[in-house]
């Protein structure tokens, strides 16, 4: 693709590693091209930095190849792998007029026509503003910078700390991403490995000098249920994956909500009472994996049944701080409780769990 007027809006991708990420970006892109039409006519162009452009081949983007040897680059001089973000936004703004960099894990409730209209010069969007940097003392980057921050005259407890998930700015707004990288550099060796640190330098730099809008009413950035959201992405794929540019595979994309798949209230109300029989730390795990077995009319909600079943072992294991073990698994599966509850559909789940982790 040749490359494209400065002028159109660009949409702009990360994507390396992992095929999920891939699988997460395809959708997304979809998601943002199906809510497209809503707005006739609109012209947007979308990039993608990857190091593998083979998941996009049926998708009307621009790769834009990022090696290894880009990514060490980017992520120096301490390695860190978010950097890369900031520096694929800072070159995308030397050529283009609006850009949005956004993540994998998202997907559009609204034309993306309508995100570009809340950037401006002298504005940033982000994903959603989290609160006051000082309402939470305990924070490692709270208690890690915050005395240095508030020396430089950087950062007080009012500054609002930022969700980075999407990042928008006018190229007349550059400098914003010239700082945080900087911030980045000059922090990271005293913020103690904090995970956030990128989305942090984001909210220092943008503070006190440019008005932060958010988006979550546009996009829906799931960046907590992962696995469940990744259940309906993968049946969206397993759909229309050979397809995705058709009508009813657009038509399907606005289908895929935001909602989290569990039954109604009223459903989960008779669960939770069901259950009241069960040992206490069983009581939320048979809950979850009855979540699974409900029956939805939305066809990709339904796609989340096996996700729930793996996501009730998994937050079960967080509670008890321990795996649970394939014969632990089997023992509670097999009791008259469970065999009350769950009926024909306790082997299913079983088998399920079974095959989806190692034998321990």
């Amino acid at each position: 693709m040749t490359t494209t007027p400065a002028s159109r809006p660009q949409l702009v991708y990360l994507v390396f590693g992992n095929e999920t990420y891939h699988q997460e970006a395809v959708f997304s892109i979809a998601s943002a091209l199906a809510r497209l039409r809503e707005t006739p006519g609109a012209e947007l162009d979308i990039q993608i930095f990857t190091d593998n452009p083979e998941p996009y081949r049926l998708l009307p983007v621009r790769i834009r190849p990022l090696d290894e040897a880009t990514r060490k680059r980017w992520s120096e001089p301490y390695g860190y792998h978010f950097r890369i973000k900031h520096m694929a936004m800072r070159s995308i703004l030397e050529d283009a007029e609006q850009a949005i960099l956004i993540d994998t894990d998202t997907f559009f409730h609204r034309s993306p026509m309508e995100l570009f209209k809340r950037i401006e010069p002298g504005a940033l969007l982000c994903n959603v503003v989290y609160g006051a940097y000082g309402a939470d003392k305990k924070t490692t980057l709270y208690t890690a910078l915050s005395a240095r921050l508030k020396e430089k005259g950087l950062a007080d407890d009012q500054m609002m700390t930022l969700n980075s998930g999407v990042i928008g700015l006018n190229r007349h707004d550059i400098g914003v991403m010239d700082q945080s990288i900087q911030l980045m550099d000059e922090l990271f060796p005293f913020a103690q490995g904090a995970y956030t640190l990128e989305e942090f330098c984001l909210s220092i730099a943008a503070y006190r000098t440019r008005s932060v809008r958010e988006c979550p009413d546009l996009i829906h950035h799931y960046w907590g249920r992962k696995v469940l959201f990744r259940a309906k992405v993968k049946a969206w794929l397993h759909k229309h994956g050979a397809d995705p540019l058709s009508r009813e595979a657009l038509d399907d994309a606005c289908l895929v909500n935001g909602r989290l798949p569990r039954p109604p209230r009223g459903r989960r109300m008779r669960n939770k009472l069901m259950t009241l029989t069960l040992p206490k730390r069983q009581r939320q795990f048979f809950r979850e994996l009855l979540y699974g077995c409900y029956e939805h009319a939305n066809e990709f909600d339904q796609a989340c049944g096996t996700a729930w079943w793996e996501r009730a072992r998994e937050s079960l294991e967080e509670r008890l701080k321990q795996p649970l073990t394939n014969e632990q698994l089997a023992q509670w599966l097999d009791s008259i409780a469970s065999r009350l509850l769950l009926g024909k559909r306790r082997e299913t789940i079983l088998q399920h769990l079974l095959s989806v982790r190692p034998l321990v």
